[in-house]
């Protein structure tokens, strides 16, 4: 017997964090599969820039800066 919608969310609500994270990046990757292999060159391009961040290569910038900087070029 399949599981309804709301049985699965309740089930799946209950998982332990590192499962629900798992589950969602499952889940969300079935969204936006893509079979012209665009999705691995994407992961490739993430996992290299995680590396670099990681290295000191390069340095991330806040989100909170980020943000300022696009509200700053949008005209009021």
């Amino acid at each position: 017997m399949i599981a309804s919608l709301e049985e699965l969310k309740t089930t799946a609500s209950g998982l332990p964090l590192p499962e629900r994270a798992e589950l969602a990046h499952h889940l969300l990757r079935t969204l936006d599969s893509q079979e012209d292999g665009s999705d691995d060159e994407w992961l490739a391009l993430v996992e290299q820039r995680m590396a670099d961040v990681r290295a000191g290569r390069v340095v991330g910038i806040l989100a909170a800066q980020v943000l300022e900087s696009l509200r700053s070029r949008v005209p009021n």
